[in-house]
């Protein structure tokens, strides 16, 4: 707890958000193309002055705001996102100014290349978000939204977040593609022979986190 609660406090904040951009097709990534797509937040902590959520409400809600966000580009390459949700506060009512806490969302990232079978880099990336501010967030989202939208909120920026860490890494997404586009396609939805070994170690290795 009280690490996650240090990192909360010295980790970087993305705090970006919206969902806008989700309606025009993305600059291509590379060869990217999404294949699974592994959240695990069993092992979530809930931090000091949070709501509470269950690890399948974070799960889920995550789960859907990357394969919303990811699953647009169209490379003929795949790559594996194991995500783990390390920690979350969805913030309580509180005295605006004083004492109203900020919702976040603290995840681990790894990337894993299907050809390859192995992650990226040997290290997680842990990415803290916090909730994008507006006119409902400036005096507390506690305050003014239910802790579902605070929780789409924050998946939302996390999932761009996630993105964001991708672009920054363009080196991974070189390369020819291993498969034609079609088979690419169809691995994505699970039915290409192959993405099996690493779809199990990107699940397994994030779990285990």
């Amino acid at each position: 707890m009280s690490r996650l609660a240090g990192v909360l406090a010295l980790t970087a904040l993305a705090a970006c958000g919206g969902t806008a951009d989700l309606a025009e097709k993305p600059e291509p990534l590379g060869n990217f193309r999404l294949g699974h797509n592994i959240v695990v937040a069993k092992n979530a902590t809930k931090l000091p002055l949070s709501r509470p959520a269950s690890a399948e409400e974070l799960k889920s809600t995550l789960t859907g705001a990357i394969q919303d966000r990811m699953g647009r580009y169209e490379g003929e390459k795949l790559y594996h996102l194991g995500v783990n949700i390390d920690g979350f506060l969805l913030a309580v009512p509180g005295v605006p100014v004083v004492a109203s806490p900020k919702s976040a969302l603290i995840i681990s990232v790894n990337v894993w290349d299907d050809a390859k079978g192995a992650k990226t880099t040997e290290r997680s990336h842990q990415i803290t978000v916090l909730e994008q501010i507006s006119g409902e967030t400036i005096v507390g989202s506690g305050l003014t939204q239910s802790r579902e939208v605070q929780l789409k909120n924050l998946t939302e920026n996390a999932a761009r977040a996630i993105e964001k860490y991708l672009r920054a890494n363009p080196q991974w997404f070189e390369g020819p593609a291993p498969v034609a586009a079609g088979a690419a396609a169809a691995a994505t939805a699970g039915t290409a022979p192959g993405t099996a070994s690493a779809s199990t170690a990107a699940k397994s290795a994030v779990s285990a986190n």
